[in-house]
């Protein structure tokens, strides 16, 4: 399947959609989710417009979308389709509500025989200036380009890691390790998908201080937060793996037939800082770190 088209007709749509949004986003009607995320009329809608586009080149599709809208869909007994459609319509629904945040994002990631195989990440306001950041990737063709040119991929150390978490919980003994390690943390959740992307993709040429990661880990990822992220990762090289080592890919049908397909966990970055992190979750609680 040639997805460029539906990639180029996405991507327009979306960054008028998102715009108009944005433009009026404290009239927003919104309301918090059971897991205490939000949810606003602008992530119905979005996942409504991406579904029909989809369905527009793929008439049987089946879609796995986070929001209530069109696109609830699970497998059944013994199903398993040859491709499944994943879409996050606003990842960072907080941030998006926050006119002076930029740190959202539109994703659908494709998986096929239960592998991630191709993505698109919008994120209209990330680049310098407020100006759009277009992210492409195909496993097929193993290549990524952001904006239309080849991406850049994150080469070196940095020493940088995301652990996001809710504000709402308490540290973990492997942040304290992980700092006396001489890591620098991000633990403030904000789009999942963009901390992936950065822990794949070298942005800093496109965004002011982008931050870089050598490593991503979150518990209890819901899928629509993760796949087009380890898509990524699969194409540069990157490591994936739940907290106990064990690899996500390809994705088992008992997690994408759960009311709300989640990882138990998802550690992805340089092989050699996930390897070590894992070790570390392994000692936990006392969370004493090893050289890494």
């Amino acid at each position: 399947m040639n997805l460029d088209p539906l990639w180029a007709d996405l991507t327009t749509e979306l960054l008028t959609v998102l715009a108009s949004y944005r433009s009026r986003v404290t009239e927003l009607d919104r309301q918090e989710k059971a897991d205490h995320t939000l949810l606003t009329e602008a992530d119905l809608a979005v996942e409504d417009m991406i579904i029909r586009k989809i369905r527009a080149v793929d008439p049987e599709a089946r879609v796995l979308a986070e929001e209530s809208g069109s696109g609830a869909w699970r497998p059944g007994h013994d199903e398993e389709p040859e491709r499944i459609w994943v879409i996050d319509p606003i990842d960072g629904t907080a941030e998006f509500v926050n006119p002076r945040s930029t740190e959202f994002c539109s994703v659908v990631c494709l998986l096929e025989r239960r592998e991630p195989v191709a993505a698109l990440i919008v994120a209209p306001e990330l680049g310098d200036g407020g100006k759009p950041i277009v992210v492409v990737a195909s496993r097929a063709n193993q290549t990524i380009t952001v904006n239309g040119s080849v991406a850049a991929y994150n080469s070196e150390s940095v020493r940088v890691a995301s652990l996001t978490r809710s504000a709402r919980s308490e540290a973990p003994p492997h942040e304290t390790a992980m700092a006396e390690a001489g890591y620098a943390l991000k633990t403030r959740t904000t789009s999942q998908t963009l901390d992936m992307l950065r822990t794949a993709l070298n942005l800093t040429d496109l965004t002011t201080d982008a931050p870089r990661f050598d490593l991503f880990y979150r518990p209890r990822q819901k899928v629509w937060d993760g796949l087009a992220g380890l898509c990524l990762g699969e194409i540069v090289g990157l490591m994936s793996t739940d907290v106990n080592g064990s690899r996500h890919l390809p994705v088992p049908m008992e997690t994408l037939a759960q009311p709300e397909p989640t990882f138990a966990s998802t550690v992805m970055g340089r092989p050699e800082a996930v390897k070590w992190f894992v070790e570390l979750a392994r000692d936990s609680p006392t969370g004493t770190p090893k050289s890494s």
